[in-house]
């Protein structure tokens, strides 16, 4: 058998890791639907407890306080207690927070508006380890030709929550009040945390993985030992703060930092302002918003797998890895500017149509997370991802308020799409001039300490 035929045969032999990671794409599919029932449901609570556009952005923005100041603390309890565990309490607590804000509905006033906000709060500080977990069993999980590929899945679910998701949502409001929302997708993930611990293992540890698959893996570059199966062996830790200081120190990793800041920013309207905005300015019905949001969702979600493929076809022809991550990124973030041209239409098929190219190049765009793959030191995988969840996700705190100041000021959305797309072009200037040559950042050997 030659070379290539050895290595097809392992590539397919078991295909554990891609069970793996249809399990992560299922999680990360309810961790945004969770996130984005506030939006659904934001036209009527908005209406409910007669919030001000400003008042409404901050309690959209609670999620993003706290996942931001979680990001550091959730990636060192994923280096330290693994992914396995410390993503399984993450999925139960974030459920069962987003449960309990059904229950808002049974107070009035300031009442109801603290303990929304104080909820948004817990659900961003329990979701947190959840991305840089992702991150981190796909470093284990796939070699790096295939990283791009399945970072794109994973990061694709969630426009597939939208997908999914908002006609659901939209349908539970319309139908059963806006309570519903939050109990029903609080129950789901609760159900799915039970599954995630019979679903997930280290490649290590995992009691069906082939021989062939796991050699496969490991000489392509994937991070087999990363989570080892007994608690007992020793390990590499390395000094939190040292290290924190050192990756921010990386000029590389500073850019792809500041430039997930700058692609949350699309995430997060999304997420949050953007059914309110076709219900507020083209004067959607909810039930529509809710199956028109879809659309461009349909578009993102194609656009994320087709950028993690292209990055990986790219990466195979031979080219560096800088230019396969790059080029998807630069191109899907020019297509995202096209949602300003929503400025100069009127009718709201043509809006969608932009949007859904919005979307579309927002997913192909989408590589943070296999850039961060590729990047992160071996010994402070979770960290790193960490503190690049930190920066991506400050613009969850940001971006709501920000446009409900817009939207507050100028009575529109006109200057709203303006600053999302002039993010998108930030994004663009980080990655062509400021991260330079993409590769794995080696830590001073002083901050790596072992624990047994």
């Amino acid at each position: 058998m030659d070379n290539a035929q050895e290595a097809k045969t392992r590539k397919t032999a078991t295909g554990k890791r891609w069970i793996v990671l249809t399990m992560l794409f299922i999680i990360t599919t309810i961790n945004y639907a969770d996130r984005a029932t506030i939006s659904l449901a934001g036209s009527e609570i908005k209406k409910v407890f007669e919030m001000s556009s400003v008042e409404l952005g901050y309690i959209f923005s609670a999620f993003g306080w706290s996942y931001v100041l979680a990001q550091l603390p959730g990636g060192w309890l994923l280096d330290r207690f693994g992914s396995k565990i410390t993503y399984f309490f993450s999925i139960f607590l974030w459920s069962l927070f987003t449960f309990f804000q059904g229950g808002v509905g049974f107070l009035t006033g300031g009442a109801a508006v603290a303990t929304l906000f104080g909820l948004r709060l817990c659900l961003g500080a329990a979701e947190a380890p959840s991305f840089p977990g992702n991150s981190r069993i796909v470093s284990a999980w796939f070699p790096t030709a295939e990283r791009g590929t399945a970072a794109a899945i994973f990061n694709s679910a969630q426009y597939f929550a939208t997908v999914l998701f908002a006609p659901l949502m939209g349908w539970l409001v319309h139908a059963y009040g806006w309570q519903s929302v939050f109990y029903v997708m609080g129950g789901i993930g609760m159900i799915m945390a039970g599954f995630w611990l019979k679903v997930i293992y280290g490649p290590k540890n995992h009691p069906t993985i082939s021989k062939d698959e796991y050699d496969y893996i490991a000489e392509g570059g994937g991070l087999v030992e990363l989570d080892k199966a007994k608690a007992s062996e020793t390990k590499k830790l390395v000094n939190t703060w040292p290290c924190i200081k050192e990756l921010l120190c990386s000029r590389m990793l500073l850019g792809v930092y500041i430039g997930q800041y700058c692609i949350t920013t699309l995430t997060y309207f999304f997420l949050t302002w953007f059914p309110v905005y076709l219900v507020q300015e083209r004067h959607m019905t909810i039930l529509k918003a809710g199956f028109v949001a879809s659309l461009p969702a349909i578009a993102g979600f194609l656009g994320g797998i087709l950028g993690g493929i292209i990055s990986d076809r790219i990466l195979k022809a031979g080219y560096s890895l800088s230019v396969a991550r790059k080029t998807p990124i630069v191109m899907g973030m020019l297509l995202s500017m096209t949602m300003i041209a929503c400025n100069y239409v009127e009718a709201d098929m043509v809006v969608v149509g932009f949007m859904a190219a919005a979307f579309f190049g927002k997913g192909v765009g989408a590589l943070g997370w296999a850039v961060v793959s590729d990047t992160s030191p071996k010994e402070a995988g979770g960290l790193s991802g960490g503190l690049f969840n930190t920066f991506g996700n400050t613009a969850g705190i940001t971006t709501p308020i920000i446009i409900g100041y817009i939207v507050q000021g100028t009575g529109s959305f006109a200057g709203a799409l303006v600053y999302v797309g002039a993010n998108a072009a930030a994004a663009i200037l980080c990655y062509l001039f400021i991260v330079g040559e993409i590769k794995r950042v080696v830590l001073t050997k002083s901050l790596i300490e072992q624990a047994a």
